[in-house]
């Protein structure tokens, strides 16, 4: 199974370079890293299981860097892994007061 994201700043209309991103199973953190440049990261390439997934994005601190406001401290994305063998994209369209998430290819 693999899990990547791609985030994209809808004022902006462009990427979310340097965004921290954690990938979590229940209270375990299984990855973190920073998006990069495209605003894309790859948060796995093994086998985390089935179940329910939780993806954090640090909204805020990006925000508060940029030394722009945001309603959202971070946005967290659950979702669920039926298949452990399926890659699974979890995109973020992110703007200071809104943001929405679909399931990628």
């Amino acid at each position: 199974m693999s899990v990547s994201t791609h985030v994209l700043d809808a004022v902006l209309g462009r990427p979310a370079a340097g965004m921290v991103v954690q990938l979590l199973v229940g209270d375990e953190l299984l990855a973190e890293g920073v998006t990069d440049a495209d605003g894309r990261f790859r948060l796995a390439d093994r086998d985390t299981g089935t179940g329910t997934h939780r993806v954090v994005f640090g909204t805020g601190a990006w925000f508060a860097e940029q030394g722009r406001e945001t309603f959202y401290p971070s946005v967290t994305l659950e979702f669920s892994v039926v298949d452990g063998t399926a890659h699974h994209h979890v995109p973020l369209l992110l703007s200071p007061f809104a943001f929405s998430t679909y399931r990628g290819s």
